[in-house]
């Protein structure tokens, strides 16, 4: 994918970075970065923009370390599923192999006992 530059304007200064995103998709970034940044300057006089770059920074860390964990749990629960359905599997397909042979000794009994039936009349 061609890499294009995209210019973003975060609290007041403008940014340009290269991307091989959608320039709508890193400006919906960029606006909830800018989002956050100034409800956290908003919430105290003291936050500068550094400040609140860093702290938002470490809210998003923590919401992808959360959500990563997550991720992996599922495909932890995935695999287990996957594994337990491979397992049913073959338990179905050895009771299915089972049943045949039993309705075969069945067939074969019941022709027994017909040909027994009809050589004692």
């Amino acid at each position: 994918m061609p890499t294009s530059k995209v210019r973003l304007n975060l609290c007041g200064s403008s940014y340009v970075t290269a991307t091989t995103e959608s320039e709508d998709y890193m400006q919906n970034l960029a606006d909830r970065l800018n989002l956050d940044m100034n409800e956290l300057m908003s919430s105290s006089n003291t936050v500068s923009i550094t400040t609140a770059a860093v702290m938002t920074a470490l809210i998003y860390r923590d919401e992808l370390e959360k959500a990563s964990g997550s991720a992996d749990n599922m495909r932890r629960q995935i695999k287990n599923y996957l594994e337990d359905a491979a397992s049913a599997k073959m338990a179905a397909e050895e009771l299915r192999r089972e049943n045949d042979a039993l309705r075969k000794q069945v067939d074969d009994l019941r022709r027994r006992l017909n040909l027994r039936d009809v050589s004692l009349n």
